[in-house]
């Protein structure tokens, strides 16, 4: 039997994906979370064969929650489901740890086929991701992935059209932290102002547009 925990901080995406395992009989849910907090106490007290995890939940921000996930529980899998496109944060999510990464639009059967993989200690990875990390072998890299990863999530913010203050309240550090970040991205990116990096983040789907 595969045990999973589904965390989530909407109750329906969690009641969404239990339901799609519900007359599995290879796959138990086991426990659900509802922040990075408590996902990372109940891994501690109890045993899982598979994390499923989103991105974007109250608290530890996603890519830190999932390496301090895997800093203490390194064999545990972990398959991310998020709003987020694949370009934006699969890279990234895959260098930190996770397992797999999946979009909250993927079909039942495909997160059945990843669960499946992940518990059998395989990795899984849409075609598009496949294809991404093919052409990456023969690319220069893009700018924003020269950004570290707290980096790029100020740009993802700034992109979104938070202001610094915003940000600093959302990641939970100081004006000066935030404003310090932004004037690094910039350097790195060669970019002079926010309007530039938001121009660059929709261009290349690093923020969600309506």
């Amino acid at each position: 039997m595969i045990r999973i925990i589904i965390a989530d901080d909407h109750p329906m995406v969690r009641l969404g994906l239990e339901d799609i395992f519900e007359d599995e009989e290879d796959i138990e849910v086991k426990d659900e979370a509802e922040n990075g907090r408590e996902l990372l106490a109940k891994v501690r007290e109890q045993k899982f064969d598979v994390v499923l995890m989103d991105l974007s939940m109250p608290g530890i921000s996603g890519l830190d929650l999932l390496k301090q996930l895997k800093s203490e529980k390194p064999k545990l899998p972990v398959l991310v489901v998020t709003m987020h496109a694949e370009q934006r944060y699969a890279m990234r999510a895959l260098k930190a740890g996770a397992s797999g990464y999946l979009t909250k639009g993927a079909p039942p059967d495909e997160i059945l086929a990843a669960v499946r993989k992940l518990a059998a200690g395989g990795k899984y990875a849409s075609s598009s991701i496949a294809e991404a990390l093919i052409r990456r072998i023969d690319e220069n890299k893009l700018p924003h992935e020269l950004l570290s990863d707290r980096e790029f999530q100020v740009l993802s913010l700034i992109a979104s059209g938070m202001t610094v203050s915003e940000v600093a309240f959302k990641l939970s550090l100081s004006v000066n932290t935030i404003s310090t970040y932004r004037t690094r991205l910039l350097e790195k990116m060669d970019m002079d102002n926010n309007a530039q990096l938001t121009q660059y983040a929709i261009t290349n789907g690093l923020v969600d547009t309506p």
